[in-house]
């Protein structure tokens, strides 16, 4: 206890362990904090204050944060490696047909978990509580392991990708070594404060960006003839083979090719929605902040996915031999084989440290979305009690060891027949992503209908344009992606690329049905989803809506800060 004067504090929102699911919002109340962020609340004395620690996630993520967390880990090798097997299958119009599809589907997603995150942003909410909480609990169970999974096997997917891109300078170093390198730094990161791994995620993206912006200049230097040989490029690999026929000859074949793209790039953009949702509830003023990231998401994704694949289809040739290994190592990035080929030297290192330094923000980004999945499910009752615990940081900490785990995986690749089994697991984490978005469209439709029956349209602060049509959409379209997704091997069966392509299908089915049997046994649950009246929009709707008033948007200084507020 300390004597202090309340007038150098300034009013925050205190979050009691004791609130709804832990989520830290229904026992909340508006207390004081110092100028370091301690938390104070005023005691009967008027000139007494008692000082609180807060065991929940905290909101330590600024608006340039989740911005660029958002399309910092949607960016990965995908784009920079991935595209080119696709490339190489496809042809160079199916690639960027491919993408242009898939930004769309994305733009819908995104505009869906934007709308449910700025409503309620409550601490550890993401996807898969969305599903939680408007389906039901057994569909929330499914999905949130399915999303838990899907998110840490993409961080040893990352931390592999790095590893191989360094490989490129040196193979005299074992991969191994590489490898626990890049986790290690990854895990580090996730275990200080989210504010600390927010500014992390911010360089790491900014220096992503600002190189691939860098590429898709130079990808128009190229077209006119700017290279060193002057060589005029223009679309001359679209001449022949634009649309590539895949396993079947004619239009079929066409058609297929395209078909196979989409699916292909499918990884590119998996779980990349989500991490904006899941920031939600660690950011500061979460109701400007995630419109904010949501709007310029999709903008921002169209024009590095979309216009970065048409520059790669213009400096590299579909029949380029080097695009076969798929993304066995770095040299088979397209970005690398066409500045190779225009006779630009140094810089094909200056990308490979790129490809390293996407990769390894990727694999930050998705650890920090895997260990909060855990934390949602646990908050839920559907996990261990342990795994809700915070430090005083506001870190789940047992929630970050237990997702990295998985990032161990990735040592599967030091020896070549090991790493089949890994692209295995790579293949299940995309179809569980497409699973989780036709879910989330579900849960959506589900919340637009709780908020009409509720009386609270007034009170939604973000709506967003082609909804509930954008949410059918995704239902269709990803339900047809996700049936078809292995479609190929029906040409050529073999079990391992059936199970891959399958397996995710029996693996949720099973998840739902046992939670199913259990809270219909053990706890009497009779719906199979939860019926509207009584889908929960009011308990901590208040309190998000004086924390909001209470932090009043910034008001910038000069024409500077103007321009660095509209951008971040």
């Amino acid at each position: 206890m300390s004597d202090s004067k309340p007038t150098a504090l300034k009013p925050s929102i205190y979050r009691s362990k004791s609130s709804f699911l832990d989520l830290g919002i229904s026992n909340s109340r508006v207390v004081h904090v110092d100028e370091k962020g301690k938390m104070m609340s005023p005691s009967n004395s008027h000139s007494t204050l008692e000082t609180f620690n807060e065991d929940s996630l905290e909101r330590g993520l600024k608006s340039r944060h989740v911005q660029l967390i958002a399309i910092g880990g949607a960016i990965g090798t995908g784009l920079f490696v991935g595209s080119g097997a696709i490339l190489s299958t496809c042809g160079p119009a199916s690639l960027f047909v491919a993408y242009l599809i898939m930004s769309f589907v994305i733009y819908f997603v995104m505009q869906m978990l934007g709308e449910m995150t700025t409503f309620l942003p409550l601490p550890g909410n993401g996807a898969q509580s969305f599903v939680n909480d408007y389906l039901s609990d057994s569909f929330g169970f499914a999905i949130g392991y399915n999303y838990w999974y899907a998110f840490s096997i993409l961080v040893a997917a990352e931390v592999t990708a790095a590893a191989i891109v360094v490989e490129y300078w040196t193979e005299s170093v074992n991969i191994a070594a590489w490898i626990s390198i890049l986790l290690a730094l990854t895990i580090a990161l996730n275990m200080l404060s989210v504010k600390f791994f927010g500014e992390a995620e911010f360089w790491f993206a900014s220096l992503k960006l600002i190189a691939l912006t860098g590429l898709i200049i130079l990808g128009v230097v190229l077209f006119f003839g700017g290279g060193p040989n002057h060589d005029r490029l223009g679309f001359r690999y679209w001449k022949h083979s634009p649309f590539k026929e895949h396993l079947v000859e004619g239009s079929t074949g066409r058609f297929l090719g395209i078909w196979t793209a989409i699916i292909k790039s499918g990884f590119s953009f998996i779980c990349s929605p989500e991490l904006v949702a899941t920031a939600g509830g660690e950011c500061q003023k979460p109701r400007r902040n995630i419109p904010k990231a949501a709007r310029r998401f999709i903008y921002r994704l169209a024009f590095f996915y979309v216009i970065g694949v048409l520059v790669i289809g213009v400096i590299v040739s579909s029949n380029n031999k080097r695009l076969l290994s798929g993304g066995s190592d770095a040299s088979a990035s397209p970005f690398v084989i066409g500045i190779q080929n225009a006779g630009i030297k140094v810089l094909n290192h200056i990308i490979n440290a790129v490809i390293l330094t996407s990769a390894a923000s990727a694999g930050n980004s998705f650890l920090y979305s895997a260990s909060r999945a855990l934390y949602s499910v646990a908050c839920r009752g559907n996990a261990p009690a342990v795994f809700k615990t915070t430090n005083r940081f506001g870190v789940p900490y047992y929630c970050v060891a237990a997702s990295s785990v998985f990032g161990f995986l990735s040592y599967l690749n030091v020896s070549s027949s090991s790493a089949n089994v890994f692209a295995w697991f790579s293949n299940i984490s995309t179809i569980s992503g497409f699973i989780s978005w036709i879910l989330v469209a579900f849960a959506y439709l589900r919340w637009r209908k709780a908020i009409n029956y509720h009386g609270l349209s007034e009170r939604v602060t973000f709506k967003t344009p082609f909804q509930p049509y954008g949410a059918y959409f995704v239902i269709f379209f990803i339900s047809l992606v996700t049936i078809t997704n292995g479609y190929a091997v029906f040409f050529d069966f073999k079990v391992g690329d059936f199970l891959a392509a399958y397996i995710t299908f029996p693996i949720v089915v099973v998840l739902y049905v046992a939670h199913r049997f259990y809270a219909w046994k053990v706890n009497g649950v009779q719906y199979w989803l939860k019926p509207i009246k009584d889908i929960d929009l009011i308990t901590g709707l208040d309190i998000i809506e004086e924390e909001d008033r209470l932090e009043p948007d910034p008001i910038p200084k000069n024409w500077v800060e103007r321009i660095w507020y509209w951008i971040a």
